[in-house]
């Protein structure tokens, strides 16, 4: 679920998406459990593919390493985020232009993530054209996984195979995050069987057991929440940066209005610009001393994490004016396990 709305002192636009409750249905698929006792996997694919893979370097092959192997390669990481999936992620934001995540579970990298626009994310490209992908990578509309015992099968729409289609390399798994808009590639995430499933971004639909999440206590929920809101920032930045845009300047009373909202959401079971108990934006604003020219406002529910929830923004048309909004000069961020805020402001330094 996605939803945006713009405050200007004096007037307000609320602008919403498929005249649905100003909300769109864009995050997690549904489980359905089905009984398929023969799901068959494409092996001319997995091959063709594979050597693709195994060709190249970078952040995919990364994943199976040992911790130690990683440090040797790229360094410790400028700071270490939970995941609510059982793995950290190890946050590499030296330099915008290689900003890339890793994924550590048990010691060894499950999955990787890669959005500067010089990070080595063979055998793709940040910016690399649609057609580009399609026309040298094999890409279906089912993904298939068979996995101690258990048969599963994700299965993409037309939305996901346009936004971020699934690959399968070999063993590892690819999530290309395309721009609609650009028709290009803004990020890639590299897992492994494992990770993919317990973040089940697609339909799916299985024989046998589905990896459940382990349940978190609010204490680990907390430590969760301050690192996607990490990443939401770092991200926002780099996207901004793509379209020569200024960089947003953190703005913590403003992230503690965000955080509100997203906790008022989470515990009240809605999803709104308007609050039952707190009004809107407008409202909360002033409650918490925000002083501004111009106040926009991103929300979403459901996402599986900072990733998925930021390229979801990017590609919807009211959040995406949002975050490129040139006048806009400060960022705040509030995260509530799955419920997520962004408040910008313009004001004058």
């Amino acid at each position: 679920m996605l939803s945006t709305i713009f405050f200007i002192i004096g007037i307000y636009f609320n602008v919403g998406l498929n005249n649905d409750e100003n909300s769109i249905l864009f995050g997690e698929k549904g489980i359905k459990p089905e009984n398929q006792e023969d799901i068959q996997q494409n092996d001319k694919e997995d091959d063709e593919n594979a050597g693709i893979l195994s060709a190249k370097g970078g952040i995919a092959a990364s994943i199976g390493k040992k911790t130690s192997e990683v440090e040797k390669i790229y360094g410790k990481p400028v700071r270490i985020d939970p995941s609510s999936y059982g793995y950290d992620w190890w946050i590499y934001n030296h330099d915008k232009n290689k900003y890339f995540q890793l994924a550590v579970e048990n010691g060894r990298v499950v999955s990787s993530y890669g959005i500067g626009k010089d990070i080595n994310i063979a055998p793709f490209k940040i910016g690399q054209t649609i057609d580009e992908i399609y026309s040298s990578v094999f890409v279906e509309t089912s993904v298939d996984i068979e996995l101690e015992g258990s048969s599963y099968r994700f299965e993409l729409s037309e939305e996901d195979m346009n936004m971020r289609p699934l690959i399968k390399l070999g063993k590892v798994y690819v999530q290309l995050y395309l721009d609609k808009f650009t028709g290009k590639v803004s990020s890639v995430r590299f897992l492994n069987e494992e990770t993919l499933l317990k973040q089940r971004p697609y339909e799916i639909t299985y024989s046998g057991e589905m990896l459940e999440e382990e349940p978190l206590s609010d204490e680990e929920w907390t430590e969760i929440e301050i690192g996607n809101r990490q990443q939401i920032f770092d991200i926002s930045n780099i996207m901004r940066d793509r379209f020569n845009l200024r960089k947003l300047k953190w703005d913590e009373p403003m992230a503690e209005v965000a955080y509100l909202h997203s906790m008022d959401m989470s515990e009240g079971s809605f999803f709104s610009h308007t609050s039952p108990t707190k009004g809107e934006l407008k409202d909360r604003l002033e409650k918490g001393e925000i002083t501004y020219t111009l106040a926009g406002e991103n929300i979403a529910a459901k996402y599986s994490d900072a990733i998925s929830v930021m390229e979801g923004w990017m590609n919807s048309k009211v959040h995406r004016e949002a975050l490129l909004n040139e006048e806009f000069t400060h960022l705040g961020v509030g995260v509530h396990q799955k419920y997520y805020t962004q408040n910008f402001i313009a004001k004058s330094e």
